[in-house]
C-alpha cells in the first residue's frame, strides 16, 4: 500500500466510525423527564422481593421449600401480581412500576450494600462519592429559597451524604416529626433583637475575614451553610413541620409514625424540597426490621402494613393535590433475600436479583419491569444494574445522567455510565 492509499484508506475508516457514533448518537437522544421532587423511601435491612413486590410460588420453612411467604394478589394491571399484604397498593399499581431485576454483588455487609445503594457505587478508599439526595440537590437546587434542597428523616449517616460535592449538597435532618429539626430551633432567652444582634456581628466578622481564607472553597461552603441555617430558622419554614395543621382524618390515611413521616415528606415537596429521604428505621415491631433472619420473618407482615398504607396514601394524596407527576416516589433497600429459608425459618442475604419501586413522577409506568426466574434468584429479562436505576432516577428529575460531576480536577461519571430504563419514558 502506497502513502496515498494508506491516507485515503485510514480518511474512510474515520469517516465511517464518525458517522456511526453520529448515528448512535441520533438513534439515542438523551431522556428527559419533569418531575421536580424526589421523595425516596429507604427501607433499612432488606426488603424481601418474594414477599413484596415479585411474589412466586408459595413456599414453606418447616418443610424447607423455597418461595414466598405469603399469597398474591392481583392488581389493576393485568398480569402483575403482588403480595397479599399490599392490597391498598395493589390497585394503585398502574401508577408504579416495580423494578424487578435490580442486582449488585454485595452480599453479607449491610454498610457496604447501604453505600452502594445510596452512591451508586463500591466504597472506595480514594474517593467520597455524593449520595443520590446530594446529586440531585446539587444539580438542581432547591425550589425556594426558604427551603433547603435535601431533607433526610433519619438518622444522618455517611452514605447519604454529600462526598466530594461539598456542604452545599448537603442535607438537614431530623428523627422525630413531632418536632422538627432540633439545629433550626433557637435556645431560649433568644430573642429577635438578640438574633438580630448576632447576625449583625456575623456580617461585620465577614467583612473583616482573612483574604486568604476567603479564597478557599470550605470556607465559602461554611459561610453558606450558616446563611441557609439563619433562613430557615424562620417560621415560614419551621411551620412545615407542624402536621397538626393537616386534618385528622388524613393523618389517620398515613398511619403510624413512618406514614407521618411520608405524610411531612409531602409537605416538605409542597414547599420547595427537591429531595426528601424517608427512613423506615423505627422500633420495628418484628425486632429485626427488614432484615428478616429466623424469627424476624414472623412479624414481617406488619411491616409490609405499613408500607402498605403509607405508601398508597401518599400515592393519593398526590394526586388529589395534583403534584403526583411533578413528585417521584423511589422505594430502595440495600439487597433482597433468597427464596429459601434459613433454619430459623427467616431469610438471608441476596444482591443478585431483587425489587426497588418506582411511583410518580410522570413516568409512563407498567405496573413491574424486568423478569427474574421462577423463584427471584436471578434476572431472566431485562436486568438493570445499579447505575442504570440511578440513570432512570435522574432522567425522571430531568438530570443529564452522561455528564460528569469533578473532585477538584478529577471527572466523575455522574451515574457511574448507567443508562436509564428507556420504556419508563416512551
Amino acid at each position: 500500500m502506497n502513502r496515498r492509499q494508506f491516507l485515503t484508506t485510514t480518511a474512510g475508516a474515520l469517516a465511517s466510525c464518525a458517522l456511526k457514533t453520529n448515528a448512535a448518537e441520533v438513534a439515542a437522544p438523551l431522556l428527559k423527564g419533569r418531575a421536580e421532587h424526589c421523595i425516596f423511601i429507604w427501607l433499612g435491612g432488606g426488603m424481601a422481593q418474594t414477599d413484596t413486590f415479585d411474589p412466586k410460588r408459595r413456599g414453606d420453612p418447616a418443610k424447607k421449600l423455597a418461595g414466598s411467604y405469603y399469597d398474591s394478589i392481583e392488581t389493576a394491571v393485568p398480569g402483575v401480581r403482588v403480595c397479599e399484604h399490599l392490597k391498598r397498593v395493589a390497585p394503585l399499581m398502574d401508577r408504579i412500576t416495580a423494578v424487578r431485576t435490580i442486582h449488585h454483588e454485595v452480599i453479607d455487609e449491610h454498610a457496604a450494600a447501604v453505600n452502594r445503594m445510596h452512591t451508586g457505587r463500591p466504597v472506595s478508599g480514594t474517593v467520597a462519592y455524593p449520595s443520590l439526595g446530594s446529586v440531585v440537590a446539587f444539580e438542581r437546587g432547591a425550589m425556594s429559597e426558604s427551603a433547603p434542597p435535601y431533607v433526610l428523616i433519619g438518622y444522618p449517616n455517611v452514605t447519604r451524604g454529600p462526598g466530594f460535592l461539598g456542604s452545599r449538597a448537603g442535607y438537614l435532618y431530623l428523627t422525630d416529626t413531632s418536632q422538627g429539626p432540633a439545629g433550626l430551633s433557637r435556645p431560649d432567652g433568644i430573642t429577635n433583637e438578640r438574633q438580630s444582634r448576632r447576625e449583625s456581628f456575623l456580617a461585620d466578622l465577614r467583612r473583616g475575614g482573612d483574604s486568604k481564607l476567603e479564597k478557599d472553597a470550605r470556607v465559602h461552603d461554611y459561610a453558606a451553610a450558616i446563611e441557609q441555617s439563619l433562613k430557615l430558622s424562620g417560621p415560614e419554614f419551621t411551620r412545615v413541620f407542624n402536621l397538626a395543621e393537616e386534618k385528622a382524618e388524613l393523618r389517620a390515611q398515613y398511619g403510624g409514625e413512618f406514614g407521618q413521616r411520608c405524610l411531612l415528606a409531602r409537605r416538605l415537596a409542597e414547599h420547595g424540597v427537591r429531595f426528601i429521604e424517608v427512613s423506615h428505621n423505627l422500633n420495628f415491631v418484628n425486632g429485626t426490621g427488614w432484615d428478616a433472619h429466623n424469627s424476624g420473618i414472623l412479624k414481617q407482615h406488619e411491616l409490609i402494613w405499613d408500607l402498605d398504607q403509607a405508601v398508597a396514601a401518599l400515592i393519593t394524596d398526590l394526586e388529589a393535590r395534583r403534584m403526583l407527576d411533578q413528585t417521584l416516589i423511589v422505594i430502595a433497600t440495600e439487597f433482597g433475600r433468597p427464596p429459601e429459608f434459613d433454619g430459623g425459618g427467616g431469610r438471608g442475604h441476596h444482591p443478585q436479583a431483587f425489587s426497588c419501586v418506582l411511583a410518580g413522577g410522570g413516568l409512563r409506568h407498567c405496573g413491574a419491569f424486568g423478569e427474574t426466574d421462577e423463584l427471584a434468584r436471578k434476572p431472566v429479562a431485562d436486568a438493570v444494574s445499579v447505575p442504570d436505576f440511578f440513570a432512570t432516577i435522574h432522567a425522571a428529575m430531568g438530570i443529564d445522567y452522561t455528564k460528569h460531576l469533578h473532585e477538584g480536577d478529577r471527572p466523575v461519571p455522574i451515574t457511574d455510565r448507567g443508562q436509564p430504563i428507556a420504556k419508563l419514558f416512551a
